[in-house]
């Protein structure tokens, strides 16, 4: 295979000795520089997007992809269930009513997000099944028999229980702010019930602060006459925001819906922003790099110029001359980053296979910080860092090939 000139000229001008060993050393730095800036910029993408997948996965394991309310209010849920379930992509629908509650224990009292589910239906929306711990969520009715007879059931996060000190089978008291009102004034809803299962739904927040009864318990404690809203989960969650839209134009203006990407748009918002932030800084070390590749190069021309005005005169083009520095810089640029994109690539996988960088999940609601490579990623950072390589040979190639070989030779 015949390899042209300019690439053998390059290649000698990188391997072979030189007078000048700095120049070799400032070539090594810049391959180096290259190597480390895409090694951390592929590095903090995998971080970032790692820790929005998995704060969205856990969010949705605990919330509905789309939430549908009525204007008129929602008399026969079952009937709204079997209403919804037509619409296209709809592969779960449940009743729920959400308020603010109050759970006393004798080791304490915590304040929590108080939910009515239907027990039957609610798996088909989130993973409350595959999330307990303990107990189950069948147990939520109350008994007809036994020391614990008419006394309904609560679920727990693992959290909230943790600081409650309670177990499965203990008895709390469950108070709302709804109350009767008295000649002693507004007294608050109270009810004992027994902790029925304790869950775990991956997220800090929320098992540290949600509780689920049933139905017919919540709008007794709540002073709700019947569901707010009818939970949907999709097959593709991607497509929550059409189907919400579509939802109202389906089957009637009355029907008003949220889908779990507007309900969380601050959230993801604020994670795309850090994510391009954090690229655009470690991205900085590649721009470094390529200053180091102009600098190399530059010192090379400076080096070479006696055997640039020899090629010239033995009739090498402008652009022939152009080419070798050019090529130089390339294979400088294409080694640091192949390099450094194994690197990423490698790092990445061992932190997140064995879990190493633990974090508080009551901060950043998940336990270790998880690395997730996208492929585009992966490929923008690549294409970015030899383009930018490539750039930086420019300004030193221009100067090389412009070169005058009378001049160059004159005091030779």
């Amino acid at each position: 295979m015949d390899v042209p000139f300019e690439l053998q000229v390059a290649l000698r001008y990188l391997l072979a000795k030189r007078k000048q060993a700095f120049i070799s050393v400032i070539s090594l730095i810049s391959t180096l520089g290259v190597g480390v800036g895409v090694m951390a910029v592929i590095i903090a993408l995998a971080v970032m997007t790692g820790l929005q997948q998995e704060l969205r996965d856990r969010l949705l394991g605990s919330q509905a992809h789309i939430f549908v309310s009525k204007t008129t209010g929602i008399d026969d849920y079952r009937a709204e269930i079997e209403k919804l379930r037509q619409i296209p992509g709809v592969v779960g629908a449940a009743p729920v009513i959400i308020g603010k509650g109050m759970v006393t224990a004798p080791a304490g009292q915590e304040f929590v997000q108080l939910t009515g589910i239907d027990p039957a239906l609610e798996p088909d929306v989130i993973a409350i099944t595959g999330a307990m711990r303990k107990g189950s969520l069948s147990a939520l009715a109350a008994p007809d028999s036994g020391p614990d007879a008419g006394v309904s059931g609560i679920l727990l996060g693992s959290d909230l229980a943790a600081n409650l000190a309670v177990a499965v089978g203990d008895r709390v008291a469950l108070l709302t702010p709804e109350g009767t009102l008295t000649p002693m004034g507004l007294m608050p809803h109270r009810r004992t019930v027994r902790v029925a299962g304790i869950f775990d739904l991956g997220l800090a927040e929320v098992n540290s602060s949600y509780a689920f009864v049933s139905l017919d318990v919540a709008e007794r404690m709540l002073d709700r006459d019947s569901v707010e809203f009818i939970q949907l989960r999709l097959a593709d969650l991607w497509a929550a925001p059409e189907i919400a839209s579509s939802i109202p134009a389906t089957i009637g203006s009355v029907y008003h819906t949220q889908d779990w990407s507007s309900m969380n748009h601050s959230l993801f918002s604020a994670l795309a922003l850090e994510k391009i932030a954090v690229s655009l800084a470690i991205g900085l070390i590649v721009a470094v790099a390529a200053l180091n590749i102009v600098a190399s190069l530059i010192l090379l021309v400076m080096e070479k110029h006696r055997d640039i005005a020899i090629l010239k005169t033995m009739g090498a083009s402008a652009r022939s001359v152009m080419a070798i520095f050019v090529a130089q810089g390339l294979i400088i640029g294409l080694i640091g980053t192949a390099a450094g994109a194994l690197a990423g690539v490698g790092v990445s996988n061992i932190l997140d296979r064995y879990r190493l960088i633990r974090v508080p999940a009551d901060v950043y609601q998940v336990s270790y910080l998880p690395f997730i490579i996208l492929w585009r990623d992966f490929a923008f950072v690549v294409a970015t860092a030899v383009i930018v390589c490539l750039v930086a040979t420019i300004y030193p190639s221009r100067q090389a090939a412009r070169l005058d070989p009378a001049q160059a030779l004159r005091y030779e």
